[in-house]
């Protein structure tokens, strides 16, 4: 069903209307065949860029839509109600841009910018290494800054990075320098010289988008490609995170809507003992938790926007949100599947889908433990 939305103003109405009519001519008859096949989507985020729904939450001066994030979120929640992999790689090419957008100098943003939010070459964020996901300060991937600035050259190994080997370019965070403050953020072309990917990860779920390592092999990246100062990196990548965060609880958001839809259209069709299984109270009951769990979690995610949007503080907000919705994703895919019985546990149905999509978003952009420590520190008043 359509989520009746509460929007800021016509346009966001129509963008809203737009983004229904693009997901259900392009993604929902698609997503089937390419998840099963493990095929990429090609073509797809082009279109999606031509529609302008790649750079929605950037100013229109450089080509992005000027939206707010709340309406930029809920865009998101409309793709991921019909494809979840392709809404993350939505909320990563954004996640992508950020750096560059609030960090860059104006010819750093005049120059590159435009092609990113407009969709003619999408990002990918390549932060976690193998030997350091939730701890980001202990990145090993060097950048060597060369003399008579020459560029630097990079070397080391990256991790997990949505999609890798297909994206135009990623914010790149590399070690300049020992310590916390020694982690630099470059804005690194997909073509880089020297830069090469492994095979794609053999993942549980969103399998049409790959997911691989990035091996470094002394590529030089040009002066200007530093985002920000030698030593900032893991600012920017804290900065962007709060962002990518929202992005994820919004496709999370989606995907318990989705799997929400599916049991209540079953429970609607299917009878048991003469009476539709909706009627019977105990099942009632769940698709109404299942329901409350579900506009909660839209409800935590806009709160946390509105407060970016103002320009107020929204970094707690933002893992409240992110740990509210994709555990409710996981509890909703999981009750669907119980719904729907015997058929929710075959690939005749969705709702099995869902419930292997719904685990990753419990990890990725931070793992729903570091969200709570984050919430934690929020929490604690400093010692006199």
């Amino acid at each position: 069903m359509d989520v009746d939305r509460l929007l800021p103003t016509p346009e966001a109405a129509d963008l809203i209307a737009l983004t229904r009519e693009i997901a259900d001519k392009e993604l929902s008859p698609r997503v089937d065949e390419h998840e099963a096949a493990e095929t990429y989507p090609e073509g797809l985020f082009a279109t999606l860029g031509e529609a302008g729904l790649l750079g929605l939450a950037y100013p229109e001066e450089y080509g992005g839509g000027g939206q707010p994030y709340e309406v930029y979120l809920q865009v998101l929640e409309e793709l991921a109600a019909r494809w979840a992999a392709v809404a993350v790689a939505t909320s990563v090419h954004t996640l992508a841009c950020h750096p560059l957008h609030a960090f860059g100098t104006p010819e750093q943003k005049e120059r590159w910018l435009p092609a990113m939010l407009e969709g003619r070459t999408v990002g990918g964020y390549s932060l976690s290494e193998p030997q350091a996901g939730s701890d980001a300060a202990a990145l090993s991937c060097k950048a060597e800054r060369q003399e008579d600035g020459g560029g630097y050259r990079i070397t080391g190994t990256k991790a997990w990075i949505t999609h890798g080997g297909r994206a135009g370019f990623y914010a790149l965070f590399a070690r300049t320098a020992p310590g916390s403050h020694g982690v630099s953020c470059f804005l690194a072309p997909g073509t880089a010289e020297g830069l090469t990917f492994g095979a794609p990860e053999r993942k549980m779920g969103l399998q049409a988008v790959p997911t691989t390592a990035a091996y470094w092999d002394g590529a030089l990246l040009e002066e200007d490609r530093l985002i920000g100062r030698e030593g900032q990196g893991l600012q920017i990548a804290f900065s962007a995170l709060d962002n990518g965060r929202l992005g994820i609880a919004a496709c999370a958001t989606g995907l318990a809507q989705a799997a929400l839809d599916t049991a209540v259209a079953y429970a609607n069709e299917r009878t048991t003992f003469g009476r539709r299984i909706v009627d019977h109270q105990g099942l009632g009951f769940l698709l109404a938790d299942m329901a409350a769990a579900v506009d909660a979690a839209r409800a935590t995610y806009l709160d946390a926007a509105r407060r970016r949007d103002l320009d107020r503080p929204f970094g707690r907000q933002a893992s409240a949100a992110k740990l509210i919705a994709t555990d409710t994703a996981m509890k909703v895919t999981t009750d669907a599947v119980q719904v729907l019985g015997g058929y929710g546990y075959t690939r005749d149905f969705p709702v099995e889908r869902y419930m292997r999509e719904a685990k990753i978003m419990q990890i990725f952009e931070g793992t729903n433990q570091i969200q709570r420590l984050v919430i934690s520190r929020g929490l604690a008043v400093p010692e006199k």
